[in-house]
C-alpha cells in the first residue's frame, strides 16, 4: 500500500493588517486561491520579488497558496533552539505531513487532492523577517529574528497556485505527479 503525504491543518489569512494565518475547518480552493486570504486573487502586484517588472505592475499570482511540512517545521525549530515554530506565524495556509523536502519539490509539479482540486508548485517560499519577528516575539528573543531567515533557508516551504478548484480538509491525502 502506497503512503501519500497528506493535509495536516488549513489555515487563513484574513485579519487585515497582518500575514498571520488562523485554523480553519477546511476551505474550498477557487481559481485565486482560499477566498478572503491576504494573497487571494488570480493576479497579484509585482514587488520585490520580481524585478524584472516595474513596482506595482499586474502580474498572475504565483504565491496563491502558502505550504508548510510538519517535518520542515521541527527541523527550523531545531536549528533555532526553538520548541517550536507554529504554521500561523509563517502565514501558512497548508500543514502538510509526509514531505520532508517539501521546500525542494520543483517548479510545476502538481499536487492533487481528493475533491479533484489541483496545485501546482511555484517553488521556495524564501524566507523573511516578517515571519521572524513573529517567533522573536513569541520567544522574547529579538535575535531569533534575522536568525530565522538563515537558519529556515531551503526548509521555509513553498508558494502554488490553484489549478483546478476543489475542496481541502485535514486528512486529505495529496497526490504527487
Amino acid at each position: 500500500m502506497t503512503q501519500y503525504p497528506k493535509i495536516e491543518a488549513v489555515l487563513i489569512a484574513d485579519t487585515p493588517g497582518t500575514f498571520v494565518t488562523r485554523l480553519m475547518d477546511r476551505a474550498e480552493l477557487i481559481f485565486g486561491g482560499i477566498h478572503g486570504d491576504r494573497h487571494f486573487g488570480i493576479t497579484a502586484k509585482a514587488d520585490v520579488r520580481q524585478p524584472m517588472y516595474p513596482r506595482g505592475t499586474e502580474i498572475m499570482n504565483r504565491r496563491q497558496l502558502s505550504l508548510v511540512s510538519v517535518e520542515e517545521l521541527r527541523e527550523v525549530a531545531n536549528r533555532l533552539g526553538v520548541e517550536e515554530i507554529k504554521p500561523e506565524w509563517l502565514g501558512a495556509n497548508l500543514v502538510v505531513s509526509g514531505l520532508p523536502e517539501l521546500s525542494k519539490l520543483p517548479i510545476g509539479l502538481r499536487m492533487l487532492l481528493p475533491s479533484g482540486a489541483g496545485l501546482v508548485c511555484e517553488g521556495e517560499n524564501e524566507p523573511c523577517t516578517g515571519p521572524g519577528k513573529q517567533i522573536a516575539n513569541y520567544y522574547g528573543d529579538n535575535s531569533l529574528t534575522h536568525r530565522f531567515v538563515k537558519e529556515a533557508q531551503q526548509l521555509r516551504g513553498i508558494v502554488a497556485y490553484v489549478e483546478r478548484p476543489g475542496d481541502v480538509k485535514a486528512g486529505d491525502e495529496i497526490k504527487l505527479v
